[in-house]
């Protein structure tokens, strides 16, 4: 005789889905909202996740959406399965064309608007098929969105701990002391950081690697991070800076794409071995799409040698026009 296997009941993706939108968002309207869905839906599908496990997972109250222990510990092993279920489809579509249809890609705050408006152009023309997602987030908040499957690689500076992660090195970012004009007679050409005053020093706040980057270039042991003037933002740096305010480190991507434009910023290069930053692509290892990451990686590469090379040629070109200034224009 023969027996049929039992089939079990059990959740579906969308439930999942769901699930962990709610956790994220702890309410349910701006879950639904998130999840394109009327919160009626939302709390039906929740509902019938519950039912499907037969526990609890959310106690509700008007005011208050609390995971219970239980519910806490299956949101956490549900992303896993959508991370899973995600790469399944990402496995096929891998297989046709590369860098075609979705991509999530995360971006840290101080690479984002310095480096991808001048690459992206190019992105799109050459893989017209690929719909890329942007999110521009600090590094701790990109590397656990990627962990959990939020992301598919993240665009980010090292040295960092983003945990288990395949990285691919694409470029090292020069980071310069960045001061204000009226200091110039006063610093030589090459800056050396034992001789930065710790008191006038402007850090991003924390949570930016940079910051972490901007101690490490500076070698000193003295220089604590709660001593320095702390700015939300690059461009508050160089505004106070401007102001007069005390000097930073600036990465060169920056001061190339034109942040210091408008101020009386001047910069100078550090004598220092770690004064700079290594950019990377990263994802998630053994992701099914390591071979289009890697061609994306190739693609940054490219395209950065490319901006190195057209920022030359436009300097000599400077030059030039000002050894030939007094030559009449050709008609």
């Amino acid at each position: 005789m023969k027996f049929g296997k039992s089939i079990m009941n059990l959740p579906t993706i969308k439930q999942l889905q769901y699930l962990t939108t709610l956790y994220e968002h702890g309410h349910f309207g701006r879950a639904a909202e998130a999840c394109f869905v009327t919160q009626s839906t939302l709390s039906a599908g929740l509902r019938e996740l519950e039912t499907v496990l037969d526990a609890t997972l959310v106690e509700r109250t008007k005011r208050v959406v609390r995971f219970t222990p239980l519910g806490e510990k299956v949101a956490r092993k549900a992303y896993n399965v959508l991370r899973e279920t995600t790469e399944i489809a990402q496995l096929a579509r891998a297989a046709g064309r590369p860098l075609s249809g979705e991509l999530r890609l995360g971006v840290i705050p101080t690479i984002a608007p310095f480096f991808l408006p001048k690459v992206l152009p190019k992105l799109r023309q050459e893989y017209p098929d690929l719909k890329l997602y942007l999110r521009e987030e600090m590094s701790h908040i990109a590397c656990d969105a990627l962990m959990r499957g939020q992301l598919d690689c993240v665009l980010l500076a090292l040295p960092y701990g983003c945990g288990d992660v395949q990285a691919e090195e694409l470029f090292d970012d020069e980071l310069v002391a960045a001061l204000h004009e009226t200091d110039e007679a006063d610093v030589p050409d090459t800056i050396d950081p034992a001789t930065m005053d710790g008191d006038h020093m402007l850090l991003l706040e924390d949570g930016h690697c940079l910051r972490n980057h901007a101690l490490a270039a500076c070698e000193r042991p003295d220089l604590r991070g709660e001593r320095a003037i702390l700015g939300t933002s690059l461009h508050t740096l160089v505004q106070m800076v401007d102001n007069e305010l005390g000097m930073t480190l600036l990465p060169q991507m920056a001061v190339e794409a034109g942040i210091l434009e408008g101020t009386r910023v001047i910069t100078r290069p550090l004598r220092s071995e770690h004064a700079s930053r290594r950019i990377a692509l990263v994802w998630r290892r053994k992701s099914p799409r390591e071979e289009e990451f890697r061609l994306l990686a190739d693609f940054f590469i490219t395209a950065r040698n490319g901006l190195v090379q057209a920022s030359g040629e436009k300097a000599s070109g400077k030059a030039g026009s000002g050894n030939n200034a007094e030559q009449p224009a050709a008609d």
